[in-house]
């Protein structure tokens, strides 16, 4: 094969590298962050009430901190899937790239265990 009929293949797994990993990014959010205490969306302009309790200060921040743990997980995804892709057979590419995927499944273990940590973390403020 020559180097102009692998280029299109290379583009199209790395387009659908890229398309996976988004999609499991979201999924992976959307099921670990929780719903947010208030059940209404304030209206533009509205201004937001200051949270009620420990707890829900606590729950803010443990959605955020999965949120941006899933979002940086699924860039390494991506990243290392491209890198992958890329490598071309060098060992110290595919090497590298390996420990980037790696990477992204400890974010992702991090942010499924981020719940159980705030847990234990009220336990510990008696929240």
């Amino acid at each position: 094969m020559t180097s102009r009929s692998t280029t299109p293949r290379k583009i199209l797994l790395i387009v659908a590298a890229v398309a996976v990993a988004m999609a499991l990014g979201v999924l992976i959010e959307a099921g670990l962050a929780h719903a947010a205490t208030s059940p209404t969306v304030p209206a533009a302009g509205e201004v937001l009430a200051a949270p009620s309790s420990l707890n829900q200060v606590i729950d803010n921040l443990r959605n955020v901190i999965v949120g941006l743990l899933v979002g940086l997980a699924t860039l390494f995804l991506t990243i290392g899937g491209i890198r992958y892709i890329l490598a071309g057979g060098d060992p110290g590419e595919v090497e590298a790239a390996k420990k980037t995927l790696r990477y992204a499944g400890i974010g992702y273990g991090v942010a499924a265990l981020a719940p159980l940590l705030v847990s234990i973390l009220q336990g510990i403020v008696g929240a």
